[in-house]
Order: structure tokens, then sequence, then C-alpha cells
């Protein structure tokens, strides 16, 4: 019987550790169950793949406060190096005399079942089955938030055509890319000041404040404006340098930095959309901003109806963001495995 038993456990153990991981088990991304909240059962997948404004920290911030206060499942992925760290060094343009390394993101197969996706990339050229993945979601009618570079988040072409024309990702989807700073790169910061004519829209409950140190996105041209469809919620007036209480600058005009809009899939299915051009690490400090773009993750999903003005949008255990910029030596970037973010 003992024989038997000792053979028993063996077994299972060695059939324990050659077992798969599932999806929410994987040491290359990060996972957090969510709590009480009208979140519960809901998934949100956010991706932080960019190389300038440390979303590798931010993502996970929103990640706990959305599973934490809210209770959504929410799941964290990230550009990852051929070892498998998060990498935010990783170029995105051909460098004389090296060899161009694609970029990855594991885990893109959990948009399958998420039902938000929260885009935080940046220029990244993805191998062709990764672009797929990101492509089926798009296509799907489920809804999009983009933040900050998420609106030039891909370099390489997505594989993306409806009635034979590529669909492009920040001007057609999302209703904007990049198209320059609108003032001084790293040196303006930015006052948030809510649409009048939208200050009872759901996403804007309980929203005031906003203001964040990163400059404000130009996406359309001077004397343009947003595209049809699309609904500006704030304005961001460009401030004379980089504190909470600095003037604006008055040779600068205010420019949409958060907007909604609908996108027509393939196949007609209508997805709900948000794009906030403020969203770096140090902009996320903000409550105001924090609470901006929670609120638009319910209304993405059709759940106006649960947000309220006072639910917490405080952050969830400690948040120290690196500095914003590509001077990864003097800032402190370099590579980490993804367990250093949890």
């Amino acid at each position: 019987m003992r024989t038997f038993l000792r053979s028993f456990i063996c077994s299972l153990s060695l059939s324990l550790s050659c077992a798969p991981l599932r999806a929410d088990d994987s040491p290359q991304w990060l996972t957090y169950p969510g709590g009480d909240g009208p979140g519960k059962g809901k998934k949100i997948v956010l991706i932080a793949a960019d190389q300038e404004y440390r979303s590798e920290q931010s993502m996970p911030m929103m990640a706990k406060i959305l599973s934490k206060h809210h209770g959504f499942d929410c799941t964290v992925l990230f550009a990852v190096n051929d070892k498998g760290e998060v990498d935010p060094t990783m170029p995105v343009y051909p460098e004389k005399g090296k060899e161009f390394k694609e970029h990855h993101i594991p885990g893109l197969e959990n948009l399958a079942s998420a039902d938000l996706v929260v885009f935080f990339p940046r220029l990244l050229t993805l191998p062709m089955a990764e672009r797929e993945m990101i492509v089926k979601y798009i296509d799907s009618g489920k809804p999009i938030i983009s933040l900050r570079t998420g609106n030039h988040g891909f370099h390489a072409a997505l594989p993306y055509k409806i009635n034979g024309k590529q669909v492009d990702w920040g001007n057609d989807v999302l209703g904007g890319s990049f198209m320059g700073h609108h003032g001084n790169w790293h040196a303006d910061s930015t006052r948030g000041n809510i649409v009048p004519e939208q200050k009872d829209h759901p996403i804007l409950i309980g929203v005031s404040d906003i203001w964040g140190n990163s400059d404000v996105y130009r996406t359309y041209k001077e004397g343009g404006s947003l595209p049809e469809g699309c609904t500006a919620l704030v304005w961001g007036q460009p401030l004379l340098g980089r504190k909470h209480d600095d003037a604006p600058n008055p040779k600068l005009e205010p420019l949409p930095v958060a907007w909604f809009k609908n996108w027509r899939t393939s196949d007609g299915k209508t997805a709900r959309v948000f794009q906030s051009t403020m969203g770096s690490g140090n902009d996320l400090e903000n409550p105001g901003l924090r609470r901006l773009i929670i609120n638009a993750s319910y209304w993405c999903m059709g759940m106006e109806e649960s947000i309220t003005p006072n639910r917490s949008v405080e952050i969830a255990g400690t948040y120290k963001p690196l500095e914003s910029g590509f001077n990864y030596e003097e800032l402190g970037v370099v590579p980490k495995p993804v367990s250093a973010y949890k």
C-alpha cells in the first residue's frame, strides 16, 4: 500500500510539474484578480509597450486600482526582449551596423477573452502573428482605450483592411495620430480643461483638476479639428513650465487631449473608443486623470450606470514612476523581469 501511495504521489507530482501554464499563471505577464465591485466578471487587458513614458510602471498601477477598487480582472502585457525582460530600451528604428530586432508582446492571446483593452504601445514592429491577434481584437467590436503614444503605437502597419482600404490605426480607429509636440517637448506641462458642453457626460463624472507634466500632442493640422464623429471631452492648455500652478502659455491654443468616438468594424459592429493623449507615468499621479480613464473604462464597456463620483481611484501600494525620456542611464531605466512590476 505504501509503495502504491508513493508511486501515485510521485506520478501526480510529475504530471503537475509538466502541466502547461494557464493563461493567468505566466511569468511573462501580470494578473490581478478582481475584488468586489461593479466590474466583477469583466476582464481588462492593459498593454505596456512604450519606450518613453514609463507605461511599464503605470499600467500595473492602473490595473491594481481597477481590480482592487472596482472589481475588474486585469492582465498587464509587456513588450519584452529576447531574454523575456520588460525592455523599454529596445530601438524602434534600425540602427546603423546593428541587427534590428522585432518587438514581442507575450500573452496577446489574452485579448480574445478581454472585455476591454487599454493600448499603450509606441512605434512597435511586431511579428505578423502578434499583429493579427491585435487586429482580431480591433475588428471584434469590443471597446478600445488608447493612452499617450498609443495613437502612434505601431511602426509596421497592422494587417487590417476594410473594403480593400488599409485601416490606419491612429487616424481611422482612434481619431487622430501624433503630428508633433504642441509646445516644448519635455519642458511644458498640460492643464486639462473640461469641455463645458460635455460636463454631464458619464466619463466626466467626478473628474476635476486634470494636470500632467507631459506636453500637448497635436493630432490635426493647425486650423483643423478632430475628425467627424469624435467628441472632445478635455482641452489641453500648454503651461509655461512643468509645475501644477504654472501659468498658461498665451502663445499656444488649447488642443483636445481626450475624446471619444465609435469605430465601425469590417462586419458593421460598433465599438466604443476613448483616446487620451495625456498618460505619462508622471501624468497618472494626478487623480483627476486617473478618474477620467477609469470612468472611460466603464463607459467603453457600456457600464456608465455604474460610474459614481466617489468610487476610489487611490493608488494601491507604492507608485514612484521614473521620469519620462530616452536618456535611460540617467533615468535609471533598465530591462527588468516582469515580476519586478507586480
